[in-house]
């Protein structure tokens, strides 16, 4: 038998694709998570109209200052600092766990370390020309940058000087800076850990408004 030459092929109705297309859209516009990039999560300085007059008397020793130009040149403790900004880390936990005059608070603190950290603390302070304690205002990190500062350095810095801290944090609990990080506040005992590595030592970190 002789095939119909003629015979027109079957079409796939395209009607319902659009629909299809509509429906797979809504789906992923459902189910995907989209990045929210943060930035920067710190509270900048507010204009000078708005801020108030604080009496604080901070003595001399108890401020770490870091000072950067426009040259991205650092001036720390009032000497020019030529390494690289990340080794103000150490310096930086050295001033926090210097313990050189502490307060009753500041002993209980120091009593609360593990033999490790008490060991660092006998090691690399006890200088009297250095902070008290790391309690509140014993021990205040100062960081003022020019306008033409780079962001690079500006970052660097504060990465430096927060890595300090969270050393501080993790050693008092027996963590490093990471695992003291990766602490789940949502979790309970996590949470415990965190308040605990935290108590009677206060993030200072100041940041004055750029010249």
């Amino acid at each position: 038998m002789a095939r119909n030459s003629n015979r027109k092929l079957p079409e796939v109705s395209s009607g319902s694709m659009a629909d299809i297309a509509f429906l797979l859209l809504i789906f992923f516009l459902v189910t995907t998570t989209i990045a929210n990039d943060k930035g920067i999560l710190l509270m900048l300085p507010p204009p000078d109209d708005e801020q108030e007059e604080l009496d604080i008397d901070i003595h001399q020793r108890n401020i770490f200052k870091i000072l950067a130009n426009s040259k991205d040149q650092l001036l720390v403790e009032d000497e020019p600092y030529r390494k690289d900004p990340s080794e103000l880390k150490e310096e930086v936990k050295k001033f926090i766990l210097n313990f050189g005059k502490p307060t009753q608070e500041g002993v209980e603190i120091y009593n609360s370390f593990p033999p490790e950290l008490k060991r660092y603390v006998n090691a690399n302070g006890r200088r009297p020309n250095s902070s008290d304690d790391p309690t509140n205002l014993k021990a205040v990190v100062s960081f003022k940058s020019n306008r033409g500062t780079s962001y690079e350095l500006y970052i660097e810095v504060l990465d430096a000087v927060n890595a300090a801290y969270n050393e501080v944090y993790g050693a008092r609990v027996g963590l490093s800076a990471d695992e003291f990080l990766a602490l789940d506040k949502s979790d309970d005992a996590q949470k415990a850990v965190y308040e605990l590595a935290r108590q009677g030592i206060p993030r200072a970190i100041s940041i004055a408004k750029p010249d």
